[in-house]
């Protein structure tokens, strides 16, 4: 197979890992392997938890120490990424050093094809380890049924390594005699999917039973398929029986602890913590109670106009804004007329434009003249207006108390662009500079042979509003506690625009990591741009260009990126290095309107390559956000590296899921299998469509529901 047929596959098999369609009931009482998929022991099962559930599996046992993250992606599909290490181990065709501790990074994928029924049981296919260097690589179809209330039957086929013990001929051959061999699989760079391995060679079974004692203990046994060819051809375990045996203790939902008698010579050990985004940790919440909609009687509703000399406008804008400020709310300008009102806003305390539109909607209704019967209510980002929401006052007073209420409001809210600033009165900020002083760890996972480390300091951070659209902004950061020292800068032809990244961190501690200016602006209807300038990231520093255009009522957008930046000096001073380039991106955006968002990259990237990223996010209405993504360019496999391209997955919670106060902080994450050159965008904050994104159309929607909150 071409390596570009080969990265391409790759590409759609982690696209479909991201984002397959769902439908199904849920399964109970499922528990993990040692693997961290669902299951049994070691070998796989057709069971699934509930959409939305995430798990992390701890496990170790003989020379083996695995860590499992798995994300139950819809109800039919997961994902699993583990990162593991093997004592004393090496790839086949490689050799082996004594005290050297072996790491790698997996991925699975697997699909629920049946639902299990009175008398079907439930079937899945299987891809394990489809994109890392194959240690485990093994694919299987498996099937579950359930018997009464406490007994569960399992029976798979396995191929690669798991038919690795007890395998005979593969009954694809039937089909097609090639299905018979199974392709030798070269160790090299690891990370693309070998899809000429697929469903090859000698098939073997596998199975087991779990019997759920109690509702706190599970006891299983299983015939393993996986017969640990490579790790007792180097003296690391001693597979003496295929069968093994353990018992599942659950002490409270959501907590799994394994303990295992594996292959007559090994005991294992291993526990799973499983959540769900979906599931919050705090019923209710503790936002503050909101201002009541006042109600105006009829002759007041009536009216046509209010008298100015007996309440200003200057005295209306200072009553909003002391009000608007009370519900973390900044208003930046007003229009009043005598049936209209018009004001720009922005939200400081609420995840959701929906929930800050109501509060403001409320306010206006309780301080407004009666004869004002239509607000239009628009909602900053960065100092500009993205949106324009209108409403008749006549309904915000109807529909506030009734049942339906919330979706008949929103029915009636007219969402446009947001107007021109002709006609608005602005309103004099009350700060224009702010800072802080908050704590860090910086936490690097899977890498390399250190598998976690981490920083731990002071981050101060600082910026002035010299205009609500132009900010000169800054930060600083300290360690205290650093448990990483300096590693080995892996060897690559291309420019080193990533890879020896912890120098920053370690030659720079206490330098800028940013220094710069932005400016964001409205050139046109639905359109957008920034331009930023300075110190733009710990790495490099330049000039940052922006511009999109993203309609207001659509589930689309599109954009251009274009940078012109060079390399900083390591000690994070004001000096740069000797490699300048310019790097920019063309951008599509999707909102699929299912819980799932797209969005597509093409351009040049830092080391001057040229391609392509690919990104699925799967989203919550609660804010979480869990995805991945892949980016191929024109970089080689081999002169990449290993790993082959660049992919990793994503993450971010936001504060209130877990505290219940209302709150616009989130915290994010990307674990990636590697740093490489290959493939690096620069990191500017404040790009335009996650900026703007919250107060159009298809996220208000998601959030509407806390409009009377």
């Amino acid at each position: 197979m071409s390596v570009l047929a080969n990265r391409l596959l790759t590409s759609v098999s982690l696209v479909a890992c991201i984002s397959a369609s769902a439908s199904s009931a849920q399964d109970q009482g499922v528990t993990y392997t040692f693997f961290g998929t669902p299951g049994l022991l070691e070998m796989p099962s057709a069971v699934a938890p509930a959409e939305g559930e995430i798990a992390a599996t701890f496990s170790g046992y003989g020379p083996y120490q695995r860590n499992a993250f798995t994300f139950q992606v819809t109800q039919r599909l997961s994902a699993t990424f583990r990162y593991g290490s093997t004592e004393d181990y090496a790839l086949p065709g490689f050799t082996a050093t004594p005290g050297f501790d072996y790491y790698d990074r997996s991925f699975d994928l697997r699909y629920r094809l049946l639902d299990e029924g009175d008398w079907a049981p439930s079937v899945a296919i299987g891809l394990q380890d489809f994109l890392g260097t194959g240690q485990y690589g093994g694919e299987y179809i498996v099937a579950t049924k359930t018997f009464g209330d406490a007994i569960r039957a399992t029976v798979g086929l396995g191929w690669g390594r798991l038919a690795s013990e007890g395998g005979f001929t593969n009954p694809l051959g039937l089909i097609d005699a090639s299905l018979e061999t199974r392709p030798t699989l070269d160790f090299g760079q690891g990370g693309q999917v070998e899809a000429d391995q697929f469903f090859r060679g000698d098939a073997a079974l596998f199975g087991g039973v779990e019997w759920a004692a109690t509702d706190a203990l599970t006891f299983k046994a299983e015939y393993s398929s996986d017969g640990h060819v490579r790790e007792s051809e180097l003296g690391l375990i001693d597979p003496a029986s295929p069968l093994n045996f353990g018992v599942t203790y659950t002490p409270r939902p959501g907590i799994y602890l394994t303990a295992a008698y594996l292959h007559g010579s090994e005991l294992g050990l291993g526990g799973t913590i499983t959540f769900n985004p979906n599931d919050r940790p705090i019923d209710g919440g503790f936002d503050s109670p909101p201002v009541p909609v006042v109600v105006r009687d009829a002759n007041a509703r009536a009216a046509q106009s209010w008298d100015r000399n007996v309440l200003s406008e200057q005295t209306l804008r200072g009553q909003l804004s002391a009000a608007m400020a009370r519900e973390g709310l900044t208003l930046t300008a007003v229009e009043l007329t005598d049936r209209t009102a018009r004001v720009r806003f922005t939200n400081t305390r609420y995840r959701t434009e929906a929930q800050a539109l109501g509060r403001a909607a409320r306010i206006m209704s309780d301080i407004l003249p009666p004869s004002i019967e239509t607000f239009t209510l628009e909602p900053m980002a960065r100092g500009i207006a993205v949106s324009a929401a209108t409403m008749r006052r006549t309904d915000i007073e109807r529909y506030e108390t009734v049942a339906g209420g919330t979706s008949m409001m929103q029915e009636r809210v007219v969402l446009s662009d947001a107007g021109t600033s002709a006609g608005l009165q602005y309103v004099e900020p009350d700060q224009t500079f702010f800072w802080g002083i908050s704590p860090f760890a910086q936490l690097t996972v899977f890498n390399g042979d250190n598998p976690v480390s981490a920083d731990y300091g002071l981050n101060l951070s600082a910026s002035y509003e010299i205009q609500p659209n132009l900010v000169l902004s800054g930060s600083v950061r300290k360690s205290f506690v650093r448990d990483r020292e300096l590693g080995d800068i892996s060897p690559s032809t291309l420019p080193a625009v990533r890879r020896e990244g912890q120098r920053y961190d370690i030659e720079g501690d206490g330098g800028i990591r940013t220094l710069q200016l932005s400016h964001f602006g409205r050139p046109g209807a639905n359109l957008y741009s920034r331009v930023t300038v300075g110190y733009l990231e710990p790495a490099f520093g330049g000039i940052s260009t922006e511009l999109l255009y993203s309609p207001v009522n659509t589930a689309w957008a599109v954009g251009g990126e274009l940078n012109y930046v060079a390399q900083r000096d390591f000690d994070l001073g004001f000096g740069f290095q000797d490699y300048d380039v310019l790097t920019g991106h063309a951008s599509v955006y999707y909102d699929f309107d299912n819980g799932f968002h797209g969005q597509v990259d093409v351009g040049r990237y830092l080391a001057g390559d040229w391609g392509a990223t690919v990104t699925i996010d799967r989203e919550f209405d609660n804010g979480w956000r869990l995805g991945g993504y892949f980016t191929i360019t024109d970089v080689d496999p081999e002169e990449f590296g290993e790993g082959s391209f660049d992919k990793g997955l994503r993450i971010t919670v936001p504060l209130d899921y877990f505290v219940g106060s209302p709150s616009t902080q989130e915290f994010s994450n990307t674990l990636t299998s590697l740093t490489r050159d290959g493939g690096a965008r620069l990191n500017v904050d404040g790009r335009l469509y996650e900026t703007v994104r919250d107060a159009q159309a298809n996220e208000l929607a998601d959030g509407w529901g806390r409009f009377w909150r």
